[in-house]
C-alpha cells in the first residue's frame, strides 16, 4: 500500500476548494483517504494554504510521498511561515 499526500477538490462548480489528504495511491482523487491535513483556497488573493504540521511530519516519516502539485504548495507555505 503506497501512501500518497494529495488534493481532494470540493466546492461547487467554478469554485474550487482542496483539502490535503493523506490516502491509499488506489483510491480515486475524491474518494477515501486517511486523513484531512490542511486546506488549500485558491480563490484568495493570494491563495491560502493551511497545514497542520505536526501531522504532516508524521505521515511524511510513516512513508506518505506527497504528489508534485502538493509538494510545491508545502514548499511556498514554508517560504510564507518563514516570512
Amino acid at each position: 500500500m503506497s501512501l500518497r499526500i494529495r488534493l481532494a477538490r470540493y466546492g461547487a462548480k467554478k469554485r474550487p476548494f482542496y483539502r490535503i489528504v493523506v490516502s491509499n495511491s488506489e483510491s480515486p482523487r475524491d474518494g477515501r483517504f486517511l486523513e484531512i491535513i490542511g486546506t488549500y483556497d485558491p480563490r484568495q488573493d493570494p491563495a491560502q494554504v493551511t497545514v497542520k504540521e505536526e501531522l504532516l511530519s508524521q505521515w511524511l516519516q510513516r512513508g506518505a510521498k506527497p504528489t508534485d502539485t502538493v509538494a510545491s504548495l508545502l514548499k511556498q507555505f514554508k517560504a510564507a511561515a518563514a516570512s
